[in-house]
């Protein structure tokens, strides 16, 4: 099911800073996967997917305010077709500020900013098989 939110981003300047001030203050995991400039954040329990091991919450990343494409946190939409929904938020007056971005091989990013200049993440995870 897409139109969910999924994940969420939090920008940082001082990495083990922002990681350890949410260990503390919420007990949320980090994890910094080799070869990748991105902390994971697991928000709740997970399964070995690192999925939610239960329902009610979700996960997210950490980075560096360099490379973020706002300036706070930012949420994460799952879309079918990332290239399909950027087309409709140009047609509704939003702007693509990063477009589809290969994720490994989980899938696919991108970030438009709305009309009203919020800043939102889409998430298309790549097909299996």
């Amino acid at each position: 099911m897409t139109g969910r939110v999924v994940h969420f981003e939090i920008p940082f300047e001082d990495g083990e800073r922002a990681r350890e001030f949410y260990r503390e203050v919420f007990g949320w995991k980090t994890d910094i996967p080799p070869g990748m400039d991105y902390t994971m954040v697991a928000s709740g329990p997970t399964a070995d997917t690192g999925m939610p091991a239960e329902p009610g919450f979700i996960n997210g990343g950490m980075l560096d305010k360099k490379f973020s494409a706002a300036s706070g946190p930012v949420i994460v939409v799952e879309v079918d077709s990332i290239d399909d929904t950027l087309s409709v938020i140009e047609k509704q007056g939003g702007s693509i500020l990063v477009g589809r971005t290969a994720v490994g091989d989980m899938g696919f990013s991108a970030y438009f900013k709305d009309p009203e200049g919020n800043v939102t993440g889409i998430w298309e995870t790549a097909s299996r098989g």
